[in-house]
């Protein structure tokens, strides 16, 4: 069993990065002694975290080690962590609010803590009990779950030592798995006499997760959701995982109302961390269902555009390959050529790789108005792993014209972005053969850079085709109006993988060609 002491956050450090060592010999003019007690009365050695009640400024220091502190209020805290010979152990987290003049000492007694009991009206299926993540935070602080220390364990081996101050806030994340898992969060200011909570499942609210294979860069998808209050408090980013395992797949959890973060990682053939994201939040009520999607096909630019101003050109690739589910500016990992061009001459031409090492930025200077065209030829990139044999959207194409009219007005160019979703496909992103799939399509733009309100550009037309044999011909698909929307009709092969390709123009005759390679499968 993989398990987790302590919950006190990174993000401490991150915020105020001070710690013990750091506090001169001028402003440490008193000190704090913590000593921390088992469930059985002998000292246990943990790390606690220490936070100046006023200014926010964190220590953080063994116990039994004596910390050298200007004087003030502070709050002591820490997760009591004792192993056990049958491999289970028990957490008491526990907080000691203390003004600290001359030198100070403490006790946070293991002894005194509560179990952390919660209930569930739960079904047959769910035979062990719930796992329970929980943490004691700095209540006064703008961010209370960045101040804090904490830990999960199973029901009856989690603690917490009961503290009415309102100096502190305590949160804990319930999960019951059995087919389905059922999360229960809670916060309340000070730490309860009798932490915990009853929950019905008929005020529930219920999240899926579709699962699909075939597009990320890694077979093995690990989804979770995390706790996302609208104001921040100490059950900010507890997190409850929901499967663990090679796509496809589906799982439900009924959870508490609230505000979730549905998110996802996916490993690679050497076990490595190669992808995933967060899709928007949800807010659910208490009966309300949502489906979250992972990995439907066809993934393909996610949000950026070139933008003009100032005489140039620029465009970012940190998104030409991306889940469109999640969202956002952040997709696979990917290496590019960029082109721009006028007139049929070369302005400037790169070749990027977004690795995530630095900022990968196209950026081409521009002299005179007139038309131009930037192209841009994006493939999936990522050295030291294996890409699953046969996956989907490996290469993505985009090739812009449009006209500049003023060099040094800063604005999106009038071009888009092109979302194909083909539906009725299988969980492995796979067509009938021989059948035909309606492919739903969207051109969209987006906000970037000082053109914040978006210059109007509005889609005059959209052309789609199809390619079964990797883009060396193409064939034109029936193309209707469906609202906002276009819905395309392509005729699948008998066997193999589809290419989809676009073609927006509008009023003015600018021009926009987007391709997506091997977008989805037929199986």
């Amino acid at each position: 069993m993989v398990r987790r002491r302590s919950l006190a956050f990174a993000g401490v450090a991150a915020l105020v990065p001070l710690v013990a060592s750091a506090v001169s010999a001028q402003a440490a003019s008193a000190s704090l002694t913590v000593t921390t007690l088992g469930r059985h009365g002998a000292k246990v050695s943990t790390t606690v975290t220490v936070v100046n009640a006023s200014s926010g400024q964190t220590y953080s220091v063994k116990s039994g080690k004596r910390l050298s502190l200007p004087s003030g209020r502070y709050i002591a805290m820490t997760d009591i962590y004792e192993s056990a010979t049958d491999g289970l152990g028990t957490d008491t987290i526990g907080a000691q609010v203390v003004q600290v003049s001359g030198n100070k000492s403490v006790t946070i007694d293991a002894r005194k803590g509560k179990a952390v009991k919660v209930s569930l009206d739960t079904p047959a299926d769910v035979t062990g009990p719930p796992r329970i993540s929980a943490q004691v935070c700095a209540a006064n602080m703008d961010m209370p779950s960045a101040y804090s220390a904490g830990g999960w364990n199973d029901e009856g081996a989690l603690y917490a030592i009961p503290n009415s101050s309102k100096l502190l806030q305590f949160g804990y994340l319930a999960q019951w798995s059995g087919n389905d898992n059922y999360v229960a969060v809670k916060k309340t200011t000070g730490i309860p006499a009798a932490p915990g909570g009853s929950y019905k499942r008929s005020g529930l609210a219920t999240m899926r997760f579709s699962v699909r294979s075939g597009t990320e860069m890694g077979s093995q998808v690990d989804t979770a959701l995390q706790a996302a209050p609208k104001t921040d408090d100490c059950t900010t980013d507890l997190m409850a995982g929901v499967r663990d395992e090679n796509a496809p797949y589906s799982a439900t959890v009924h959870l508490t109302p609230g505000t979730w973060q549905p998110r996802d990682d996916i490993f690679g053939s050497n076990g490595d961390d190669v992808s995933g994201g967060f899709p928007k939040l949800r807010t659910l009520t208490a009966g309300q269902s949502f489906t979250q999607s992972f990995g439907r096909a066809a993934w393909g630019p996610m949000s950026y555009l070139p933008t003009l101003g100032q005489k140039s050109v620029g465009f970012l690739p940190d998104a030409l390959i991306g889940d469109l589910d999640i969202g956002g500016g952040w997709g696979d990992v990917t290496k590019e050529t960029v082109v721009l061009s006028k007139g049929g001459t070369t302005v400037k031409k790169q070749t990027l790789t977004n690795w995530r090492t630095g900022d990968a930025q196209f950026s081409a200077g521009i002299r005179s108005a007139g038309w131009y065209r930037l192209t841009v030829d994006a493939h999936r990139y990522r050295p030291g792993i294996t890409f699953p044999a046969g996956m989907l959207s490996p290469r993505v194409t985009l090739d812009w014209h449009f006209k500049v009219a003023d060099p040094a007005r800063a604005m999106v160019a009038p071009v888009f972005l092109t979302r194909f979703l083909p539906t009725g496909l299988n969980s492995h992103n796979q067509a009938a053969p021989s059948s035909t799939t309606t492919v739903d399509v969207t051109a969209g733009r987006s906000s970037q850079g000082p053109d914040a309100k978006l210059t109007k550009v509005t889609a005059k037309s959209v052309k789609v085709w199809s390619s079964a044999d990797g883009g060396k011909t193409w064939k034109a698909a029936t193309v209707k109006r469906s609202g906002s929307a276009w819905q395309a009709s392509v005729h699948n092969p008998a066997s193999g993988a589809v290419a989809l390709r676009s073609e927006v123009t509008d009023a003015a005759g600018d021009r926009s060609v987007e391709t997506v390679y091997r977008a989805y499968a037929i199986g």
